[in-house]
Order: C-alpha cells, then structure tokens, then sequence
C-alpha cells in the first residue's frame, strides 16, 4: 500500500512539473514573439528611412543641383570651348 501512494505521489510530482514547463515555455514563446514584432517594426522604419535618404540623395546629386550649386556658392564657370582640352582614355 504504501509504495502504491509512494508511485502516486511521484506520478503527481511528475504531472505538477510538466505543467510548470508548459506555463514555462508558453511564457517564453511569448516574450520572444513581442520581441520578434519590436524587431520587425524597427526594421520596416529603419527600411523607410533608408528609401527616404535614398529619394534626398537623389535629389541632391542632380548634374543641374550641382552645377547651380557650384556656379552660385563657388562661383565656378564653365571655360570658353578655346580653353577645353578633351583627353582620350
């Protein structure tokens, strides 16, 4: 008799923390998930930036923004054809 309630006890241990591993492991999947969504979040802003800098970058390397850029801020002219020397490669 008393081994019997010594397998019951036992099987009840056993069934008590299979439990707490399941509450355990569910507790932790979810964590991991919110943090999965944050990271995702954070990627998709930091994609939109990305596609942002890349539409300003554009803009500012546009042969015409140069060339205005250099001729108001620099003062820079383009030289009479007489004074160009093309080199070929």
């Amino acid at each position: 008799m008393n081994n019997r309630y010594t397998r019951m006890g036992v099987l009840i241990g056993l069934v008590v923390v299979s439990a707490l591993a399941v509450i355990y492991s569910k507790h932790q999947s979810r964590k991991l998930f919110m943090e999965l969504q944050t990271l995702q979040k954070s990627r998709d802003d930091m994609a939109i930036e990305w596609g942002q800098l890349q539409l300003e970058q554009s803009t500012l390397v546009t042969h015409g923004r140069i060339e205005n850029t250099a001729y108001t801020k620099l003062g820079m002219m383009l030289p009479p054809p007489d004074a160009m020397i093309i080199v070929k490669p």
